[in-house]
């Protein structure tokens, strides 16, 4: 029942696509499986929404403390066979309610917003992928848009952080799914794929979140009235080092509903708001140590025009009114060196304590010639602390983090704990892990050593 014969490749390497694709590691037709994160944040700073524009009136506050799910999710997925799969991503966000905006044409065509769906309950993933062979591979329906790091590899897991990493989960869509059509493969140490998409609303893009929003849609059907392109490369150089670029180019302009700035003699009929997007990630899972990094650049063209075109939005439209930034930037890099590996006896049961450090450096707003500075659109941001993992789908993690920002603005500290999984639930798993159990500590070593001799065999041989 495999569907794809993949590179041997840990976990920290895994794309969230090859989750849900890779139904072999379950012996079963049916693959049901998810992830999810429970936190909490104590932050030691004012969360008024004006502590940017009089940053004194905000300096001494004794803070805010939250619960949140962030992010709680299903995986299902079938083998229909003779190379034709299933797959799904539910995900339910922050246990809230969602809401939906409507065009009311009995109403003079004005923006109604109705509570409609539920719950706040996105399908990241649905389609059907038709694998031809190992490196031709065509996926069609809604599917991940691997550009960076974060949208590649977004599972809870896949990160040392409680929330996603800051830098990305700011300035793109995260976690980044679209409708439209993959090709996709492996060739050797290369995993490759080309997607074509729904475009990007440069409507929704904004000073804060600069593309963040530009994906989605205020609507019950997405607009597609442009297009763009989506690709990725990941080279397997050795076991436990992944490299990548990835990239996204497209008309953002005139994708929204109704498309009536577009056409002959209209004021926004030039603004064609070009977004082009260039990223490159990695991940080192070697020697006890997982070392993660991105860099993105992103590059928005007519940004004037945009601009002028965002203000005079009516008020009651569901688009943001904010000036957008012609570029934006993203780098961050943490690591962690697991200290359990130090100590046989929790070695040998397979847990691990990642002791943990994070940067990011990133920029939501970098202005052009004729645009103003939002100094507290720069931040740099520092992380520290620890992941346990009791069993390997399991991590409970905690870190104090703190961004600083430019004069005048006020640095923002919290602290952060929280849990998460990450898995496939199927009975012969749960047996496997019953038989183990009976066998002592040497044993278990041994078969650990076995078992990481014939992963590394297998990557040499791919």
């Amino acid at each position: 029942m495999a569907l794809v014969t993949m590179p041997a490749i840990s976990e920290a390497q895994e794309s969230a696509a090859d989750s849900v694709l890779n139904q072999a590691k379950t012996g079963s037709r049916l693959t049901i499986g998810g992830y999810g994160e429970v936190a909490f944040s104590r932050n030691f700073y004012s969360d008024n929404m004006y502590r940017y524009r009089n940053p004194g009136q905000y300096k001494s506050y004794a803070g805010n403390g939250r619960f949140d799910i962030p992010h709680a999710v299903i995986y299902l997925g079938y083998d229909f066979g003779k190379g034709w799969t299933l797959g799904t991503e539910i995900e339910f966000e922050h246990t809230g309610t969602g809401a939906a905006t409507e065009i009311e044409a009995d109403e003079g065509g004005e923006y109604e917003m109705e509570v409609e769906k539920g719950g706040e309950v996105e399908l990241e993933q649905f389609w059907i992928n038709k694998r031809f062979a190992n490196w031709a591979n065509l996926k069609l329906g809604h599917i991940i848009v691997p550009v960076g790091l974060n949208n590649a590899h977004h599972e809870p897991l896949n990160f040392f952080t409680i929330y996603r990493p800051e830098g990305e989960n700011t300035i793109l869509p995260s976690t980044w799914h679209d409708t439209g059509i993959s090709f996709w493969g492996f060739y050797g140490k290369f995993k490759y794929e080309l997607e074509f998409l729904a475009g990007l609303n440069a409507l929704q893009f904004s000073r804060d979140g600069w593309i963040h929003k530009g994906a989605g849609s205020a609507y019950e059907f997405k607009p597609a009235n442009k297009y763009g392109f989506a690709a990725r490369i990941d080279y397997y150089a050795m076991p436990g080092l992944r490299l990548a670029v990835s990239g996204y180019g497209g008309q953002s302009m005139h994708n929204q509903y109704p498309n009536e700035m577009e056409g002959e003699g209209k004021s926004y009929n030039k603004c064609k708001a070009y977004t082009y997007i260039g990223s490159f990630d990695f991940t080192l899972d070697k020697w006890n140590w997982i070392v993660r990094g991105q860099a993105d650049y992103g590059y928005i063209s007519d940004t004037p025009l945009l601009n002028n075109a965002k203000a005079n939005m009516p008020k009651t439209s569901p688009y943001d009114v904010t000036v957008v930034g012609k570029n934006a930037l993203s780098i961050g890099v943490e690591a962690g060196y697991d200290v359990f590996s130090q100590i046989e006896r929790l070695r040998v049961r397979n847990q691990k304590l990642y002791v943990f450090a994070r940067y990011d450096h990133y920029n939501s707003c970098i202005p052009e010639a004729t645009q103003n500075h939002y100094g507290y659109t720069r931040r740099n941001v520092w992380t520290a602390g620890v992941n346990y993992f009791p069993i390997p789908q399991i991590a409970i993690k905690a870190d104090y983090s703190r961004r600083d920002l430019a004069t005048p603005y006020n640095d923002e500290p919290s602290i952060n704990v929280g849990i998460a999984y990450e898995g496939f639930f199927q009975l012969s798993t749960a047996r496997k892990h019953r038989c183990n159990t009976s066998l002592n500590e040497e044993q278990l070593e041994k078969l650990n050593r076995l078992q990481q001799e014939v992963d590394e065999l297998k990557a040499r041989l791919h």
